[in-house]
């Protein structure tokens, strides 16, 4: 596997929006590095649904891209939402269009967590609809949604942002919104690890960028500066975490086979009330693995107009690894040949524990009014945490708040999560060479090939039962993780990094090596070889922003300029010159 396929540099394909530049910044450099675009869909009697106004005005979103935002900007009708509704949405980007123009991309996924990367090839869609009557209209409704597209996941941020300046435009249209993204393009970029001040119209919101270096489960927001700030700024606790209590309330007994689910990349189906709920839910579900990244496609709001319907709806073949989340009850019809089905009610906060839904088989799962279930004939491989439901509902019981159950639930996640990752963890690195056999005159030794078997023999002594008290089948459930596409996404990560990880030590041995006395008896050819080798090296360690010392790179270009000084005038020249 080589590490540094698939990354060359990425070309802008607007000159005037490129990435910062020092002094003079070119236009809207700042307010791409956190959303590609604003979008504003209207409904119009002759055309239904179309995109009023895309700012800034240059972007470049391809028709396939114009009409998905179109669709998945409104509620279909069987949702119903009078009123304001916000809810979200990711499509995936038209084939061929640039990765991303924005340079510190890379940067950006080398230091954030796995879990809130920023996306190459979809878009996130964050949506703030309003349908409200008015008498002026034919209809009889005034209906726009404004949306912020984004390849972030920061669904709390761009919510809480909706939030601030969605009402505000409706009112004043335009002139607001132009006003907003020239904010937003004084904003400083998303660093992973820094605590940033964004000011938006007279508000300053305070929130902290997750680092991976960040202690798992760690409080994610330490109110550092708010006393130096007027006004106070609004600080968010978390970028992108949602609510998990409010999002699962009555599915909680359940959170087992659930997280089992989305462990293994299962086919599954949120059908739901409204897109918010549907969307929330599909983003709470994909969570619940973290700190492992979900690495099959998932799709918080899905309509029959999206690109993918025929694509995920064929009877030709098994259902897809994806996860959907759905309003319009016809697509019971649609998706009853698919292993597990999420059927929601509406959900309804109140002092007890919301009605739990059943486990009901899939067979029953015919008419459009199919009641509220789990619809699966899935057996988990794990029992289920009793006592996780019983502090769950004795906080209900106490009044416990929303986000110290939310809190409790997240913990309880990680913690699962971890137990089954940290045994895979400990054995891949085991398959790494020892340093010692990494030497100067030779390429790195090779990474040991996973074997299940030898894997599966560490689990008696170093499995999960030393961090977690589950009982069950651990060993069938790594056994289904090990066909799933989530393994092969996160060991196709660790071993990018363990190859990364030995090219760096290679380069390290390079460059306390003697090199010059090397070459004392060494032919011309194979000299011309070396500097060939070496240079290649050095081009590969910065265009993959290795994690190696400066020091280390600048003391190979020194070797480098040294031996092609040691060779005759005429070789200096043909080296030079390539």
């Amino acid at each position: 596997m080589d590490p540094f396929e698939n990354n060359e540099p990425r070309s802008c394909s607007n000159p005037e929006r490129g990435a910062e530049a020092p002094a003079g910044r070119l236009p809207w450099a700042r307010f791409s590095s956190w959303l590609e675009c604003v979008c504003v869909v209207a409904f119009d009697l002759e055309l239904g649904q179309a995109i009023e106004l895309v700012y800034p005005h240059d972007v470049k979103l391809t028709e396939k891209e114009k009409t998905s935002i179109c669709y998945l900007s409104f509620p279909d009708s069987y949702s119903g939402c009078l009123g304001d509704t916000q809810f979200s949405f990711r499509v995936r980007q038209s084939v061929g269009q640039k990765n991303s123009w924005f340079r510190d991309e890379d940067a950006y996924n080398r230091d954030a967590p796995v879990t809130i990367q920023r996306e190459l090839a979809h878009y996130y869609g964050y949506v703030y609809f309003r349908q409200v009557k008015d008498v002026s209209v034919k209809r009889g409704y005034f209906q726009k949604s404004l949306v912020l597209v984004s390849r972030l996941p920061y669904v709390n941020l761009f919510q809480s942002l909706l939030q601030l300046i969605a009402p505000e435009y409706f009112e004043k249209l335009e002139p607001c919104l132009e006003a907003v993204c020239n904010e937003i393009d004084q904003w400083p970029a998303p660093i992973p690890g820094q605590t940033l001040n964004l000011p938006v119209m007279g508000v300053v919101m305070q929130i902290r960028i997750p680092s991976k270096n960040d202690k798992p489960g760690a409080s994610p927001l330490k109110q550092a500066y708010k006393e130096n700030l007027l006004p106070a700024p609004m600080v968010l606790p978390t970028v992108h975490e949602l609510d998990l209590f409010r999002c699962f309330q009555s599915i909680l007994i359940h959170i087992q086979m659930l997280w089992e689910l989305m462990l293994l990349g299962e086919p599954v189906v949120v059908m739901a009330p409204s897109p918010t709920v549907s969307s929330e839910t599909v983003l709470a579900l994909i969570s619940s693995i973290s700190p492992l990244r979900y690495c099959c496609d998932f799709r918080p709001y899905f309509t029959i107009h999206d690109s993918e319907f025929k694509e995920y709806t064929t009877r030709t073949q098994a259902p897809p690894n994806v996860i959907l989340g759905v309003t319009n009850p016809f697509f019971i019809k649609t998706f009853q040949y698919w292993p597990h089905i999420i059927r929601l009610g509406d959900l309804k906060m109140s002092g007890d524990l919301p009605k739990q839904v059943k486990v009901k088989k899939l067979t029953k799962l015919k008419t459009l009014d199919t009641k509220p279930g789990v619809y699966t004939a899935y057996k988990t491989f794990l029992h289920k945490d009793k006592a996780l439901i019983k502090r769950l509902l004795k906080g209900i019981q106490r009044k416990r708040p929303s986000e110290v159950q939310s809190a409790i639930l997240r913990r309880h996640l990680l913690e699962l999560s971890q137990s089954f990752i940290i045994p895979l963890e400990r054995y891949v690195a085991s398959l790494m060479p020892l340093q010692r056999a990494v030497t100067p005159w030779k390429n790195p030794p090779q990474i040991r090939p996973f074997s299940q078997e030898e894997f599966m023999a560490t689990l008696e002594h170093a499995g999960p039962q030393l961090t977690s008290v589950l009982k069950g089948d651990w060993m069938g459930l790594y056994r289904r993780f090990f066909r799933s596409p989530n393994f092969d996404g996160w060991y196709r990560l660790r071993h990018k990094e363990m190859t990364q990880k030995l090219e760096c030590l290679h380069l390290e041995v390079i460059c306390e090596a003697d090199l010059l006395a090397w070459i004392k008896d060494k032919s011309e050819v194979e000299i011309v070889d070396l500097v060939l080798k070496l240079r290649e090296k050095l081009v590969r360690a910065r265009l993959q922003q290795l994690p190696v010392k400066d020091e280390v790179l600048q003391q190979l270009e020194l070797y480098i300029q040294t031996i092609i000084g040691s060779l005759p005038k005429d070789l200096q020249a043909v080296l030079h010159r390539h």
